[in-house]
């Protein structure tokens, strides 16, 4: 469908909704159908909508023209605080999710607070997961914050604030080349694992399978003495307050700890054959681990399934 609005000719791509669109052959929709329109140097998409629609927007944008602009306008809470900032494009495939993409950075982020409105309950809790996320890795001030916070609300400051630690981040490691932007992938090794347990069917959003991850991420933290004693329990309190899910048991019916492991090492942080692993010393203080022993990791993931 094509319109004339303000001297400037609009062509709509749609997609169907949910993580499962992030494929191959969406990917080719949205490439060939731009092509069609004969776009030129100046030409812009524009991807409005979820995490999904900005990661495969963006990628088609990279490859066009050998890399045409785009802007993303998120319209879900977890966009807007996590996959809109930072320029990581990418589709999902068999081997694993987010495998395939390249680093590219959008021309500009338009986000409107009225959009969240619209959203389920479900849908703000996903997005708020990501949130907590960055008080945990780097600014524990945040992270009480939102502690005394009784209801989520307040969504200019924790959208501003959110974006303004991933800018930070991503600004001094664009390319995840210093162990610093990993930081940003707390809670995700565990959770995109439990993702794809669930085959990305809709009952697992990402931001719930972060939030099962980070607390984890912590616990296992605590377990193998890195982390000081309660943390886990505290970052576990503040997600069960908004109710949402933070035990492996309550989002995967059924996986075993070897089941969950081995789609760990598809994971694109393993390093040299060894799994990474984002954990912490204290609430506010992540660090990158790379040597983790898998039996370790085993003997926790059978502890957490069975509870």
């Amino acid at each position: 469908m094509s319109v004339l609005s303000e001297n400037f000719s609009v062509s709509l791509i749609t997609l169907p909704v949910g993580e499962e669109t992030k494929n191959f052959k969406n990917l080719e929709h949205i490439i060939c159908e731009t092509l069609k329109e004969k776009p030129e140097r100046k030409s812009c998409l524009v991807a409005l909508g979820g995490g999904v629609v900005g990661d495969i927007t963006g990628f088609a944008a990279s490859m066009v023209l050998r890399g045409m602009s785009f802007i993303q306008v998120p319209t879900t809470l977890l966009a807007a605080v996590d996959s809109s900032v930072g320029g990581k494009t990418a589709i999902n495939s068999k081997y694993g999710k987010n495998l395939i993409g390249s680093f590219y950075q959008p021309k500009m982020v338009i986000t409107d607070l009225s959009m969240f409105s619209t959203l389920p309950q479900r849908e703000i809790l996903a997005g708020y997961a990501e949130i907590l996320k960055y008080g945990l890795i780097c600014d524990y001030s945040f992270f009480e914050y939102l502690e005394k916070q009784q209801v989520i609300s307040d969504f200019d400051y924790l959208v501003k604030k959110s974006c303004e630690i991933k800018a930070d981040i991503v600004s001094k490691d664009e390319k995840e080349e210093k162990d610093l932007r990993a930081l940003l992938n707390l809670g995700h090794t565990f959770g995109h694992a439990l993702e794809a347990t669930c085959n990305y069917d809709g009952s697992l959003l990402h931001g719930e399978a972060v939030a099962v991850g980070m607390v984890l991420a912590f616990k296992f933290s605590e377990k193998l003495g890195i982390c000081k004693t309660g943390r886990a329990e505290r970052v576990e309190k503040l997600l069960r307050r908004h109710g949402m899910r933070t035990k492996i048991s309550e989002v995967v019916q059924k996986t075993s700890a070897q089941a969950l492991i081995d789609l760990m090492y598809g994971d694109k942080k393993v390093d040299s054959g060894k799994l990474v692993f984002i954990l912490a010393e204290d609430i506010g203080k992540a660090f990158v681990k790379k040597d983790v022993e898998e039996k370790n990791l085993k003997e926790f993931l059978e502890h957490e399934i069975s509870n």
